[in-house]
């Protein structure tokens, strides 16, 4: 009987040390996939003719192969954790509740900083003369702040927020599926991010595909299964794929395209990549959590919300002062300036949210989505 207990004992032990794990490789993901999704919207001081001028040269590569590795591969992932957390919520036993915990901590903060991104990237273009948009027509103004059937002008990053709300309104009938049901939505999910299909239901029909795959994920125990895979498996087809990709977008057709392939045959390898994607990420997540670097991921984890939200203020505002000094792209200086974007940003957020805490937590709170309470 003693044995029996000791063993009972150890497996009880393994097991909260797998739960802390995955909790800390959770937050760590989080960090790093947003702080990647930075990398998407650098930036460079030039126009869509100007970038477009400079396409294949050694800096515009270098721009290429952060936004695709660090940026769009990565966000995949944060769509997957939103689906496997919901799948072990019991919140969503209560749609009522369930939906108005989620109207509070995605929609409202979108809405939000839809709204400072409007008076402080706008303002500044018409006091400063910053190159913005401005508001044009209430019709302009109502889709930038709620992204009703279009993706916004200034917040580009937030149709995410936008459809992953949808997906969580529809969380409560999703894990009430069977699983078959459920393969079947991610499937045709994934064939509409093929085809284009979304708009204006979804702008992005690949997050719905993600946060299923997510809950289906939690199911399956994948999670930690993944986890377990070693580099040999879990690196090669990211590497081989994003490589592909990163090849397609840089030599491409006469259709744009790349390659010369058809957009179809393109889109098909961009969600491969996103799913290689994916998975390589939470092997990296894992592996960080027990790294070395584990306490300064947890440390910034509570502003990665924020992060996420306000970077592109940030960068509106604040990319062409560094600009000036660093260059636009195709500078000298430019590749180093683009290589620490992401940390300059991560640490005016810092700096922002926590003076934003202490002076104001009520605020704090509304636009982090209350995750920086205790910050």
């Amino acid at each position: 009987m003693a044995i029996e207990t000791g063993a009972e004992n150890r497996k009880d032990r393994a097991a909260v040390a797998l739960a802390a794990r995955r909790s800390d490789a959770i937050a760590v993901a989080r960090v790093i996939c947003i702080l990647g999704v930075v990398y998407v919207h650098a930036w460079t001081g030039l126009n869509g003719h100007d970038l477009e001028s400079l396409r294949g040269t050694p800096q515009d590569s270098l721009r290429w192969a952060l936004m695709e590795i660090f940026g769009r591969s990565a966000v995949p992932l944060l769509g997957l954790i939103s689906g496997w957390l919901v799948a072990g919520s019991s919140r969503t036993q209560d749609w009522l509740r369930h939906v108005g915990r989620k109207a509070r901590t995605i929609l409202l903060p979108m809405i939000l900083w839809n709204g400072l991104a409007i008076l402080l990237v706008s303002g500044a273009a018409w006091i400063l003369g910053l190159s913005a948009p401005v508001p044009s027509s209430t019709g302009w103004m109502f889709e930038e702040l709620f992204i009703v059937s279009r993706n916004p002008d200034i917040n580009v990053q937030m149709p995410f927020l936008r459809d992953l709300f949808l997906c969580m309104v529809a969380a409560p009938l999703f894990v009430r599926l069977p699983g078959w049901a459920l393969g079947m939505i991610a499937a045709m999910a994934a064939l509409s991010q093929i085809m284009g299909w979304g708009p204006p239901v979804l702008m992005r029909a690949s997050i719905l595909f993600f946060f299923v795959m997510g809950i289906i994920a939690r199911r399956e125990g994948l999670a930690d299964r993944v986890a377990a895979l070693p580099w040999t498996v879990a690196a090669p087809p990211f590497v081989l794929l994003m490589s592909a990709q990163l090849f397609a977008s840089l030599h491409p057709g006469a259709d744009g395209s790349g390659m010369g392939l058809p957009v179809l045959e393109m889109a098909a390898l961009d969600m491969a990549v996103r799913v290689a994607a994916a998975l390589f990420f939470w092997r990296l997540a894992w592996s960080l959590a027990a790294s070395g670097a584990r306490g300064m991921l947890l440390r910034i984890e509570p502003f990665a919300f924020f992060l996420f939200c306000s970077h592109l203020i940030l960068i509106w505002l604040g990319g062409p002062v560094l600009g000036a000094l660093f260059g636009k792209l195709g500078s000298p200086f430019y590749p180093a300036y683009l290589l620490v974007q992401p940390l300059l940003v991560l640490v005016a957020v810092m700096v922002l949210g926590s003076l934003l805490s202490r002076a104001s937590p009520r605020v704090a709170r509304l636009l982090s989505g209350g995750r920086l309470m205790a910050a």
